[in-house]
């Protein structure tokens, strides 16, 4: 399916090589990890994935709070894939995220569609009637578009299995992304009893979770809460001026020139500013915020997905769904207005495991600021939950208790440990941001960013680096041609993998995980081609072997 999220014909939409779904009767062990490994290429789950697969398989309503990079979205398209004739109704609030999500899951061989604004109204009747026959296994709509009359007629029709609320802290008032919108989703339980919901967040303090429950009306569900504890992510917190702060931003910049960066800025002038001030200091940077036009904030996170430029500096607008294992560092030009926000943007740094610095990097401006917001809020409850806000994240930056132990006791843990080791009140090194900026490693070319910086490497791992380089080039040769994002040919970390094993058959192929079948069966003969043009040529090249 095109990145633009336009459907394929439904007959391009379907395997014909896909199985036929199990009845839950008969999904044993042995089936699921076969359609793990079939669709995703993995032999075996994450921690408490294959619990909440079987909680929807058994049609119990469900509550999963998990962070961000821990495989929500696993736990629902499994489960989803596996019903016969029967469609998933996914409703998440962004359009890209809804987009890329159908594009991957098309890839795999599960049929799945989205609805929205940017596709005809041809085009969605017939996804609209695909979906009354149950062609589909998932279909993403967003809140909005599911409170339509005309919709909710038509979803009566469905052949459901059941509703996932992604992002389902939106549905708090106590929730730091409240959106009126997801307010309505409380109708589900009415219109439609009998099937079950499933709410997913990656962030949801104790009230939060118990208000996700009683809006959506869930029974009895079954709830998998996962720790907030983040132990790779070295949290460090700084008050600084005005005029230091954006020497500091260089400094953590250039100390991570081997991974991708997010910078995250307070208003949308600050991200233009950023931008130049980065690569004025010859360090290419793209931009992104929400009065960009659709098709810019797309180039703009493309570019950065796909390793043309490492450094995007963005408003809160940016990072929800955001697929990329390779962040190296968080950095904040300001202060969040709330922990919940600031957990949650963090979090999309270390998702492959490894370890990443979240710097906040915060003005006394910033109290003013955020003060000055609060008291135009009307609403004397909601006013009041500002406040709330505003006083725990004044807490957070002013303590001088354990950063990581602060999140978890926020988010209802009672951890056993006092010091993490990782972070700036427990001595996790944070000494460089006081020594001067240091030169870059390599020099760099011009403000467009057409100087490629390196992927951080896997751990223990040693990666011919000229190949990795090369297969990181085709890789996004072989997206554009098939006009989808690079990520979905291939994540960051199969693509060490990939350099490391050097596979020459589509066999070999499968091994690597990430490779399940129907993405062997699309990209597989393009990628071993690529690796034996460089094989054939490596007389010509100087390859470096290389670990971190």
């Amino acid at each position: 399916m095109p990145h633009n999220g336009r459907a394929r014909p439904l007959t391009a939409a379907l395997d014909p090589a896909m199985p036929r779904p199990y009845t839950r009767a008969m999904v044993s062990d042995s089936h699921l990890r076969e359609a793990l490994k079939r669709y995703w290429g993995y032999d075996s789950f994450r921690p408490r994935q294959e619990r909440i697969v079987r909680s929807l398989l058994e049609d119990h309503d469900t509550c999963v709070v998990m962070p961000t990079g821990g495989g929500k979205s696993l736990c629902y398209q499994l489960p989803a894939a596996l019903m016969p004739d029967k469609t998933a109704v996914v409703i998440s609030p962004l359009i890209a995220l809804m987009q890329d999500q159908v594009a991957q899951l098309t890839t795999m061989g599960i049929p799945a569609a989205v609805l929205n604004s940017s596709i005809s109204a041809t085009e969605q009747t017939q996804i609209t009637r695909a979906a009354c026959a149950g062609k589909y296994r998932l279909l993403y709509v967003s809140p909005e578009r599911l409170a339509r009359a005309d919709t909710a007629s038509w979803v009566q029709r469905v052949p459901l299995s059941f509703f996932v609320i992604d992002e389902a802290h939106c549905i708090s008032e106590w929730g730091h992304e409240f959106r009126p919108e997801y307010r309505q989703l409380s109708r589900l339980r009415t219109e439609f009893p009998d099937r079950p919901i499933a709410a997913f967040t990656a962030s949801a303090t104790h009230r939060v979770r118990h208000d996700i429950i009683d809006q959506l009306q869930l029974k009895n569900p079954d709830k998998y809460i996962a720790s907030f504890h983040r132990p790779n992510l070295r949290y460090i917190v700084r008050e600084c001026k005005a005029a230091d702060q954006m020497d500091l931003l260089l400094k953590a910049v250039r100390r991570h020139s081997d991974g991708h960066v997010i910078v995250y800025s307070p208003t949308i002038a600050r991200v233009g500013q950023t931008v130049a001030f980065l690569q004025d200091n010859g360090i290419p940077a793209v931009e992104y915020h929400g009065k960009m036009n659709p098709a810019a904030r797309r180039s703009s996170q493309e570019r950065w997905m796909s390793d043309e430029v490492r450094v995007l500096v963005g408003t809160i607008a940016f990072g929800l769904g955001i697929n990329k294992a390779s962040v190296r560092a968080v950095i904040h030009l300001s202060l969040p207005k709330a922990i919940e926000q600031y957990y949650q943007e963090a979090g999309r740094a270390g998702r492959d495991g490894q370890p990443a610095d979240c710097l906040l990097l915060w003005q006394k401006y910033d109290i003013g600021l955020l003060v000055h917001f609060i008291e135009q809020i009307e609403d004397s409850a909601e006013k009041e939950r500002a406040w709330q806000r505003y006083h725990n994240i004044r807490r957070f930056v002013d303590s001088k208790t354990c950063r990581h132990r602060q999140i978890c006791v926020h988010f209802g843990e009672n951890p056993k440990w006092r010091s993490c080791g990782a972070c700036d009140v427990c001595g996790c090194g944070a000494e460089w941001l006081l020594e001067p900026a240091k030169v870059p490693r390599r020099a760099r070319r011009d403000r467009k960013g057409r100087r490629d910086q390196g992927l951080p490497l896997l751990p223990g791992t040693k990666v011919d680096l000229s190949l990795r380089e090369y297969m990181r080039n085709r890789r996004r040769e072989i997206a554009k041609q098939h006009e989808v994002p690079a990520f979905v040919v291939m994540h960051d970390t199969s693509l060490d993998e990939l350099c490391q094993r050097k596979p020459r058959t589509l066999s070999e192929l499968r091994e690597v995980p990430g490779f399940g079948k129907r993405k062997t069966e699309l990209y597989g003969d393009e990628i071993l081609s690529a690796l034996k043009s460089y094989i054939d040529a490596a007389p010509r090249w100087r390859p470096v072997t290389g670990s971190p």
